[in-house]
């Protein structure tokens, strides 16, 4: 078992870096556009400080990974 679970790690982290280098390089995707501005993201703009906690956006995409993973199992 402990060698499956470390090919499963390294091919998600792989995947993992791929999406971030896909969103890294591409920031103005126009299907992306809606991607951190949703409504429920806190964004709090002061003198000093900006805060941003997306949380909206990371309820939504742990709902798309959370599907995903289910229908993958099966």
């Amino acid at each position: 078992m402990l060698p499956y679970l470390g090919k499963l790690l390294f091919i998600l982290g792989l995947a993992l870096v791929g999406v971030g280098a896909l969103l890294w390089l591409a920031p103005k995707v126009s299907w992306l556009g809606w991607l951190g501005h949703l409504p429920g993201d806190i964004n709090l703009k002061g003198e000093r400080f900006s805060f941003y906690f997306p949380l909206a956006t990371s309820l939504v995409i742990s709902g798309v990974l959370t599907l995903l993973f289910w229908l993958f199992r099966r």
